[in-house]
């Protein structure tokens, strides 16, 4: 091992403790949210999966076995968790975010991202770039050769409404066959839900990997109490990432908040991997019909769910 210069040893201790000043890290309750680092680190991590196993979770935070117990029993009984014995193995414990665990996980994220952007704020685009790129050579320098898949779901910007018609056009020509008048179907979509806009009870999604769009959804008004699903897109090179899964979740948690008491979606029988989506999210199948759409002979479904 190289002999290491005390001014880069000091030089690492410094930009530790200026990040973790900037960042808030000192405040006993992180982000003025009511949970320390730790239990927000618990919380995070509980909310990237359904079920978590107590002991991958004690592994994956190197958390103190004891600590984590008191953290989840504490959650449990505030009403954020469920813990339950894995049917499989009864030695093992298992735990679950509830609903009340997934809005204060999505509190949390928000008050993290509104830190970045003050942060990224103050600084010009071009700067802004730059520190990213070198964020990114922190973590690959630091030893991340493989580097993890970044996801970020986010609202949409300039151009995006343009690229979901493209890539839908593109997506389902490839994979299904299906003609131009299924681009023309999307386009009707997001030019409408573009020009009649009712952002209290209408809002869409894009879902990145590693700063690239590769996925979309709209949640819209079907009617006074229920919301439509529409347009859910993730590219081939990055399903079973979970990003599908995700999207729904931002249309239901959105939907919910916004007053709807249901939601609907239409789809079609060949699109296999998005009706496990919806099966997942809690979707039922509530009717079918044969028609000829986009050159083909298809089997449409309407699928529903209560909110």
């Amino acid at each position: 091992m190289p002999e290491v210069q005390r001014d880069q040893v000091a030089a690492v201790r410094q930009f530790n403790r200026f990040y973790t000043r900037v960042m808030g890290f000192l405040d006993q309750e992180l982000l003025r949210s009511g949970f320390s680092l730790t239990e927000a680190r618990i919380v995070f991590e509980l909310g990237r999966r359904d079920v978590t196993e107590v002991g991958a979770l004690r592994e994956t935070l190197d958390v103190d076995a004891a600590q984590l117990s008191r953290t989840l029993a504490r959650f449990e009984s505030a009403g954020l968790i469920e813990r339950t014995r894995s049917a499989a193995d009864g030695r093992k414990l298992l735990a679950a975010l509830t609903d009340a665990g997934r809005a204060a996980r999505a509190d949390l994220q928000s008050r993290s991202d509104r830190q970045a952007e003050q942060l990224l704020g103050a600084l010009p685009d071009p700067e802004r770039r730059r520190l990213v790129a070198d964020l990114d050579s922190v973590r690959r320098l630091l030893g991340e050769s493989e580097r993890p898949h970044t996801v970020v779901v986010r609202g949409l910007r300039p151009g995006d409404l343009g690229w979901v018609v493209q890539r839908n056009a593109v997506a389902y020509a490839r994979e299904y066959g299906w003609d131009r008048s299924y681009e023309a179907l999307v386009a009707r979509i997001v030019a409408d839900y573009g020009e009649h806009l009712d952002p209290a009870r209408e809002s869409a999604w894009v879902a990145e990997l590693d700063g690239r769009p590769v996925g979309a959804v709209f949640c819209v008004r079907k009617d006074d109490t229920t919301a439509q699903l529409r347009l859910l897109l993730v590219e081939p090179e990055a399903r079973g990432a979970g990003i599908g899964t995700r999207l729904v979740a931002e249309c239901l948690e959105f939907a919910r908040a916004a007053g709807y008491t249901s939601m609907m979606l239409w789809t079609n029988d060949v699109l296999v991997a998005a009706r496990r989506i919806y099966q997942k999210s809690g979707f039922e199948l509530a009717e079918e019909n044969r028609h000829h759409s986009f050159g083909h002979d298809l089997v449409g479904q309407i699928w529903r769910r209560e909110l």
